[in-house]
């Protein structure tokens, strides 16, 4: 008998202790950063180069005439750009520049015109005049010395003035902001029963604070920019130092460096830059007008957008459960929000589902409805023209144009429209015979319940269609291909590489307690995995 010979194979991270699988993850793990890290560093080379190139380097002239002429050749002697020139007592000859309709005027006749004036005579004759010492005949605490023109055009435009000094080859940016702004008040999108009712307004700075009164912390970092070419318009990131999960932060710097337009007039513009998948049913960025909630949504780690001129802040990354769950979930006893998260889930899956799966039943699985039923449906279709799937579109369509109309008209008017619309089209649609009663009140559960999950609207209606034809074509065989589809698109979304369908797939049982079911908060003690990766206690 032949004895086999037995081979002594041993690891080979017992005789290399560097090839040992926990020190390759390692070490990989610290190239990816190292690749990240490059990546983030070559963009913002490339940014600044561009910057630099974009830049005019025409510094200030020594002349007030000088600069008087440069500044009405740059802003094409437009006639909102207000040109104060006047010479003090003591022979100074100055030249103030600003945007009416954007400076307080009061600020600028009393801290800086009528101070200067006054101050000036009481200079010892000869003095040499400098920044230093014009700051000094200044009553305004905030002002600031600037040598390049393309800087100081750039703060007229955003509501400061520029004061010129004959003999002075510089410039003094005074902080003379005051335009009109409309108050704080609670948004008619996310009005709440129990809640803060205070919401963003169209004003950056406005809405930067109302943040920080939420989260009076250092850690609470806001980093601005600009972009677009022609607006100009300003950008804040917000996060929490700490809090933050570094790889969505600098996803997010990444792509606002990237995004090269002419213009930013909303957040909207914004979403469509650095959204993952813009071809997409589901959106992958949230938004609010909130500053609690908001403020909920940096806390677990997230990053906001804000941009000057409109009232709506955008948050990412962005999860699916986000659209059921509200603000007021917070506020009330754990046993009433968790009741009302399985409302709006059932809500959800009415709105979608209905009327595809009444066109399905009535036409290939009439089999599955109670006899009674079947005889009420068929006696009151009988004498329909259209067939079911037919008769389920058209009402949609009528639907859709009544909702419309309620959202583009006045208020006061919308409402009106809406409902007796709704009463009148589906009364004589029924007694016209168009279509039957029992499709008129699926078309009604359906509106009804796709109210409850406002943040999904847009793309409840898309499907609404979509498995009405599914299950016209195909029946309830159509709808389960369709369900598929549907759940391996969203499982496969990412929002700023993090997973759309957390903390589902994939799975993270520790915040489970906040999904579905909303558990007492002193049982969330965790922030989402998918999330943040570091800091994961709530606590301390």
């Amino acid at each position: 008998m032949i004895e086999k010979k037995r081979l002594n194979i041993c690891k080979l991270s017992t005789i290399i202790p560097e090839a040992s699988q926990a020190v390759v993850k390692k070490k990989l793990y610290s190239l990816r950063q190292l690749t990240i890290e490059s990546e983030k560093i070559a963009d913002e080379i490339s940014h600044i180069i561009a910057k630099l190139r974009e830049t005019k380097a025409t510094t200030v002239f020594p002349t007030v005439a000088a600069n008087k002429t440069f500044l009405e050749n740059t802003f094409k002697k437009s006639g909102d750009v207000t040109f104060s020139q006047f010479v003090t007592l003591s022979g100074i000859k100055v030249l103030i520049v600003y945007i009416d309709g954007l400076v307080n005027k009061e600020i600028l006749g009393r801290d800086v015109i009528n101070s200067f004036i006054t101050k000036s005579q009481n200079l010892p004759p000869n003095t040499l005049l400098n920044p230093k010492t014009l700051k000094g005949l200044l009553a305004s605490v905030s002002v600031q010395e600037v040598k390049i023109m393309s800087a100081i055009i750039d703060d007229v435009l955003n509501g400061n003035a520029a004061m010129f000094v004959d003999g002075v080859a510089a410039a003094l940016l005074i902080e003379s902001k005051g335009w009109e702004k409309r108050a704080v008040a609670e948004p008619d999108t996310e009005s709440v029963i129990r809640g803060p009712r205070e919401g963003f307004i169209e004003n950056i700075r406005t809405n930067t604070s109302l943040l920080r009164r939420k989260i009076k912390n250092p850690n609470l970092v806001f980093e601005n920019l600009s972009i677009g070419k022609q607006t100009k318009t300003s950008i804040a990131i917000a996060y929490i130092d700490g809090v933050v999960n570094r790889a969505v932060l600098d996803e997010v710097r990444k792509r606002l460096n990237k995004i090269n337009t002419d213009s930013i007039l909303e957040t909207g513009y914004i979403e469509q830059f650095v959204e993952d998948s813009p071809f997409s049913i589901l959106a992958t960025v949230a938004n609010t007008q909130k500053p609690d909630i908001l403020a909920a949504k940096i806390l677990e780690g997230r990053v906001a957008i804000f941009c000057d001129g409109t009232p709506h802040v955008l948050t990412v990354p962005h999860l699916f459960i986000e659209t059921l769950q509200t603000a007021e979930d917070y506020y009330m006893r754990p046993l009433m929000a968790s009741a009302w998260r399985i409302i709006r889930f059932l809500a959800l899956f009415t709105s979608i589902f209905l009327p595809g799966l009444y066109v399905a039943l009535q036409t290939y699985h009439q089999e599955m409805i109670p006899t009674i039923l079947l005889l009420r449906m068929a006696g009151s279709s009988s004498d329909i023209p259209f067939p079911a799937g037919a008769e389920m579109f058209i009402m949609l369509v009528f639907y859709e144009y009544l909702r419309e109309s309620g959202i583009r008209l006045p208020r006061a008017v919308g409402s009106a429209i809406s409902i007796v619309g709704a009463l009148i089209v589906g009364e004589s649609a029924v007694n016209a015979g168009l279509v039957s009663a029992p499709v008129v009140i699926v078309i009604a559960a359906t509106g009804v319940t796709g109210f409850i999950v406002p943040a999904l609207s847009e793309a409840i209606m898309i499907y609404r269609f979509l498995f009405l034809t599914a299950g016209t074509v195909m029946g309830l065989y159509g709808i389960v291909c369709g369900i598929i589809i549907v759940v391996m698109h969203a499982v496969s979304l990412r929002s700023c590489g993090v997973s759309y369908t957390s903390p589902l797939a994939p799975s993270d049982h520790g915040v489970l307690t906040d999904f579905i079911l909303r558990f007492p908060l002193w049982a969330m003690r965790k922030r989402p995995k998918a999330i943040e990766k570091d800091n994961l206690q709530r606590r301390g």
